[in-house]
């Protein structure tokens, strides 16, 4: 498919060590034509490539919301949406629905789904910072990934393309919360975005080949609040689908939110 050709030619390309002065140059235009504040950040210059310059890590780590109940930002980007479903129905952006059971790849049973889900979707545009984190303290029962389409996921897009995040690639992460509660986290593919990294499990491939689901299962996996799970190698999209009311998000449409950064409560915490 062509959006996977021109994502892995960018790849390619973003991942090429140019000669020092030609790096420098092309890494100071990325900076300043994404308007990116490096003030966390090394220097662009010492960066050997523009997938290092992507994949950037802080000079100085992030304080993180001691709060036990605080549900922090995963990543730097931007809230596209944020609501409660209507059925298996939620909202990429007003007006554009996809089926959450079809996101999930039908990890939710029709009785559960009868109950109710809240979601939220972020998105990480080319200039944020593009690891992603731990929100809260998850124990992960298995990771999914389902190959698919590498559709831009900007705005524009998700305007145009109806269902998108259930056409793309995308890594499903099916974690629980004290054991009781289970949350997802869904990192989609886009275009242009070289492959996502997951740094529990090499095993999971993205931006490949491959054409079937596959499925890898965790018995004690548990990562906690803020620590690393992965990273994008250019910007994406990450959706949290939670049980109708376990979050109460104090977020907005179109809000900026910066990981660490408090996004909501953990109401039914011990229940």
């Amino acid at each position: 498919m062509l959006d996977k050709m021109i994502s892995n030619l960018f790849g390619a390309i973003f991942g090429c060590k140019f000669p020092k002065v030609i790096q420098k140059m092309i890494n100071r235009w990325y900076v300043s034509y994404f308007k990116i504040d490096m003030s966390e950040f090394w220097n662009p210059d010492t960066y050997e490539s523009l997938n290092k310059l992507f994949t950037r890590e802080f000079i100085k780590p992030r304080d993180i919301d001691s709060d036990k109940s605080s549900f922090i930002s995963p990543c730097d980007g931007t809230c596209l949406s944020c609501g409660s479903s209507v059925g298996d129905l939620a909202f990429s952006v007003k007006g554009m629905q996809y089926s959450v059971s079809e996101l999930l790849w039908n990890a939710i049973s029709d009785d559960d789904m009868q109950k109710g889900y809240d979601f939220l979707n972020l998105y990480l545009s080319p200039s944020d910072y593009h690891h992603y984190h731990s929100p809260f303290d998850i124990k992960v029962k298995k990771a999914i990934y389902v190959p698919g389409r590498l559709y831009s996921v900007a705005i524009s897009k998700l305007k145009k393309i109806s269902s998108l995040y259930t056409k793309n690639e995308r890594v499903i992460l099916e974690c629980e919360i004290e054991n009781t509660h289970k949350i997802w986290l869904v990192f989609v593919g886009a275009l242009n975005v070289g492959k996502m990294n997951f740094v529990f499990d090499s095993r999971i491939k993205t931006n490949a080949k491959a054409n079937d689901v596959n499925i890898y299962k965790y018995d004690d996996l548990v990562i906690k609040k803020g620590d690393k799970i992965g990273n994008f190698e250019l910007g994406s999209t990450i959706v949290i689908i939670s049980p109708k009311g376990l979050i109460k998000y104090n977020l907005s449409e179109l809000q900026k939110v910066k990981f660490t950064q408090s996004i909501g409560k953990i109401s039914l915490l011990g229940e």
